[in-house]
Order: C-alpha cells, then sequence, then structure tokens
C-alpha cells in the first residue's frame, strides 16, 4: 500500500504491515522507548498489540495474551475478528475502532489497541493503570471531623468518589477531550434532573469552544476560557478538593468540572459567599457551626478592613471620638506609615512564597525567622511602628481563615488597594476605595449569575441561611439563583 494515499485515508486496512507502518511513524516507534508493539500469532494470523509501557497493567495483558495465543486456528477462522473479540478475549472492557488516527488517540490515552492482519478494524483493550498515589485529606480544606478521602490526579478515581456518595441514577458524567496535543480529558459532572439546562448548556458550550495546543496548567486554563472578565479580581469558580463538598454542590444545582491530572474540582456557578462556607461548619453542632461561621465573617472584615482603618485613624486623629486617642501609634518610625504597611503587607506575602518553595523540614523554621525575627529587629531600628506589625499580623490571620484559597488571593489585593487610597487619600479614599470594590462585586457575574446573591438582588431567607448555619433538616429548598429542575430537598415519601 502505498504511504502517501495510507495517509490520506486513515481507515485501518487488511494489511496489517500498512497499518503498523502508518502507526510507527506517528507515534516514533524506535525513537520512543516507551512505545510499545508486539507483535504474535493467533490461531496462524499475525495480530500486533500496541500500547503505551506505564499506561498498561502488565498482569492483564500478560493474562489476555496467554488466552489469545493458546486459541487454535479451528477456532477462529470463520469470522476471526468476532470470535476473538467475543469469545478469546477474558475481558469485560473492550471497543472497536476503524480509524488509524483513533487508534494512535486511544494508546497516547492509555489503553492497548489489538489489530488483526486481514481485519480493516482494531480492538481496544481498556487495560490502563495510571501511576496515582493514594486518596488523602487535602492541605487547605482540613476538617477536625469528617472523611480523610480527597480527590487525586486520576480522573476515573474522582468521578468515583463523587458516585460513592451519590448514587443518583440522574447523575451524569460526561467528557470531552481538549488540546489538540495534548489531548486532555475533561468531565462534567451534574444531576440531570436538578442542574439549570441554561447554566448546563453555558458551561458546555464553552468548554466545547476551547482551542488550544494543550492544557498543562489542567483545571487553571480550563476556568480562564469558560469566565467572563480575564481581569477580574473575584474567583468565579470554586476549587474544592473534597468529595463531600463537590457533592453538597451538585445536589444543590451546580455543575463540577474535573480535569485530568489534577485533583482540585471546579464548582460553576458560584457567588461570593459560596467561598466564605466551609465543610466544619456542617460537621459540628448547630450552636458551633454558627459561631464558627461568624468568626469566618469576623476574620474576613479584619483581613481587608483592620489595617486601612487604623491607618486613617493614624493620619486622621481627629475622627476618633474622645476616650479612643490611644488607638493611634505611640512611635510611628522613621518611615511613613503608608509605605510600612505595604512593606508589611508584601513582606508576608514574600514570607508565605518562600515557605511554599522551602523544603518541610525548614518551612516552619523560616516563617519563624521571616515573620518573628525580622519583625522584631525591624521595630527596633525604627523601620516598622509597633502596631503595624500587629495590624498586618491580624490580616495574615484573617486571610488565611478564609476557606478559598482563591478568595484569599483576592482579599490580599484589596487589603493593598485600600491601603493605597487610605493612604494616599485620607477618609475620601478608604470611603471612595471601598465603594469602588463593592460596586466591583456588585457587577461581577459568574456563568451569568449575580457575584453578590442573595444580597443583590436582596432575597432574605437566603441570605438568612448565608448569615446563620440553618438545620439541615429544615433547609429544604435549594438555591433559587440557580433555578433548579427539582427545588425540594426533603421530598414527601410516597404513601
Amino acid at each position: 500500500m502505498d504511504a502517501k494515499k495510507l495517509d490520506q485515508d486513515k481507515k485501518i486496512r487488511k494489511k496489517l504491515e500498512d497499518n503498523l507502518s502508518y502507526i510507527e511513524k506517528e507515534l516514533g516507534v524506535g525513537v520512543s522507548f516507551d512505545v510499545i508493539i508486539h507483535q504474535f500469532k493467533i490461531g496462524g494470523k499475525n495480530v500486533a498489540l500496541i500500547f503505551i509501557d506505564g499506561f498498561t497493567n502488565g498482569d492483564l495483558i500478560t493474562l489476555i495474551m496467554q488466552s489469545l495465543i493458546a486459541s487454535h486456528r479451528e477456532e477462529i477462522c470463520v469470522r476471526p475478528f468476532q470470535k476473538i473479540f467475543k469469545e478469546r478475549i477474558p475481558y469485560m472492557d473492550l471497543s472497536e475502532v476503524e480509524e488509524l488516527d483513533d487508534v494512535i488517540k486511544e494508546v497516547l490515552a492509555g489503553p492497548a489497541v489489538l489489530l488483526i492482519d486481514g481485519e480493516e478494524k482494531g480492538i481496544v483493550l481498556d487495560t490502563r493503570e495510571y501511576p496515582v498515589r493514594e486518596p488523602e485529606e487535602p492541605d487547605i480544606e482540613k476538617l477536625t471531623r469528617g472523611s480523610r478521602d480527597g480527590f487525586v490526579e486520576t480522573l476515573v478515581f474522582n468521578v468515583a468518589l463523587i458516585r460513592r456518595r451519590l448514587r443518583d441514577p440522574g447523575l451524569r458524567a460526561e467528557i470531552v477531550q481538549i488540546g489538540q496535543r495534548s489531548k486532555t480529558d475533561v468531565a462534567l459532572i451534574y444531576i440531570n434532573d436538578i442542574v439549570n439546562q441554561e447554566v448546563l448548556d453555558r458551561v458546555k458550550s464553552r468548554l466545547e469552544k476551547i482551542k488550544i495546543d494543550g492544557l498543562p496548567m489542567a483545571e487553571k486554563s480550563v476556568e480562564e476560557f469558560i469566565t467572563e472578565g480575564k481581569y477580574g479580581i473575584f474567583p468565579k469558580v470554586r476549587y474544592t478538593e473534597r468529595p463531600d463538598v463537590a457533592s453538597i454542590h451538585l445536589l444543590e444545582g451546580h455543575v463540577v468540572v474535573f480535569v485530568d491530572t489534577s485533583p482540585a474540582a471546579m464548582i460553576a456557578p458560584v457567588t461570593f459567599f459560596h467561598h466564605v462556607q466551609h465543610a466544619e461548619e456542617y460537621r459540628q453542632d448547630l450552636v458551633s457551626g454558627i459561631y464558627i461561621r461568624w468568626v469566618r465573617f469576623m476574620g474576613l472584615f479584619a483581613a481587608i478592613f483592620l489595617s486601612p482603618i487604623w491607618l486613617l485613624i493614624s493620619l486622621e486623629p481627629g475622627l476618633l471620638p474622645p476616650g479612643l486617642e490611644f488607638i493611634g501609634p505611640n512611635d510611628a518610625g522613621n518611615v511613613p506609615l503608608t509605605l510600612q504597611f505595604v512593606l508589611a503587607h508584601l513582606g508576608i506575602d514574600l514570607i508565605r512564597m518562600a515557605t511554599i518553595h522551602t523544603p518541610a523540614p525548614i518551612s516552619t523554621a523560616l516563617g519563624f525567622i521571616g515573620a518573628i525575627l525580622v519583625g522584631e529587629i525591624a521595630v527596633e531600628v525604627g523601620l516598622f511602628a509597633p502596631e503595624v506589625i500587629l495590624y498586618i499580623a491580624i490580616m495574615a490571620v484573617g486571610m488565611f481563615s478564609t476557606p478559598s484559597w482563591e478568595l484569599s488571593l483576592s482579599t490580599r489585593i484589596i487589603h493593598l488597594f485600600l491601603l493605597l487610597t487610605t493612604g494616599y487619600f485620607k477618609l475620601a479614599g478608604f470611603i471612595g476605595g471601598t465603594i469602588l470594590v463593592f460596586l466591583n462585586m456588585a457587577f461581577t457575574k459568574s456563568f451569568n449569575i449575580p457575584y453578590l446573591w442573595p444580597l443583590i438582588p436582596f432575597n432574605a431567607q437566603a441570605l438568612l441561611d448565608v448569615i446563620v448555619r440553618r438545620p439541615v433538616p429544615i433547609k429544604s429548598i435549594r438555591p433559587s439563583i440557580l433555578d433548579p429542575g427539582d427545588t425540594d430537598r426533603l421530598p414527601e415519601e410516597n404513601s
């Protein structure tokens, strides 16, 4: 068979050598050490098994080959493809393939492909076994009580963790491949009778429109393609590595997106208030859950506003009511207060980045040196006022109490912005900066869902659910802003 003609017509040919010649050229067999083509005979017929070493379960392949090699000519002489496909392969996860490009795509995804001389179809054996770590509790979303499993880098395992918690026949797991070169598997998870069809279609259409060569950064690259406002400071999706968190969002009517090779699930659409709720609130008793939520709100408020407010009253002491004059700095130091706060803010981020890139055994010591030793010396030499270190430390604690890492990043940017506007324009800068941040949030949308709902547009019942962690037995209605197909979470039992 002429090679050029074979390139033009990618159908599997009857002559095995022609098919293997094309595959060897495309996959670089002989150059890439991990691309394996194993040729042998089944009942006198030449066959070839093609797979990637490292993606395939060697024990399964050995058992399948033993069964195939033991086949006799008379057992497969009539309709050999059907006999081998249905009778001679002791394995259940099989499919057919007719295009050579599909053969290459399947092999690169992990399965093995069996080509038979004289047949115009191949057999796909899904014997893949990716390198994978055991599910473990995510570092960012730890709980004092609750399950300790978390998502891993293998897509099928992550979907299985969801199905373990939601045995709903309506749970759907659609898959799409994105990336001309990477062919990355992206899974779209939803419950078909709960999810709003418009939201689902919006997410699905944006996924299908992604055109790029590859997704090495996995879910973050996908997020930048499917969300509105590429330069917005607020996260428009929520990430979680906990299967229980992803499952409860599915029950509310959200869509969950998994990207293969990433342990993070992307939840959409979301509001601002989704980012400030944590599973810990629902793992404790009702009063404790409410208390934890309020403390977290206080921490978020302190992380954003406490330092700018103290800076404001330090620059304009006349704003303080009588009896509170002690709040201002005793010794402002040798550097302007605004610059002190900016340097301290940047210092906190510098320490955070240094501890991330430092080996674990010495990261704690590095944080101690940076936060305690350097800060103390900076105060002693007059570079920082002691109060600046205090309020920046409170800001850092409040920032890290936010359960959403993406929102904590936004919090740092807002904090720095308010420090600058307050430092340069004082009261007008603080008020104006706060209004600008609020308006930015008010006009932000996540897949056409208002970001500040249920505050804007106002919904009293839903806002009460945000402020107070209500008992699960009386929280019977799914969020109305998602317009779910099934609104009732506590359906009446069949009589």
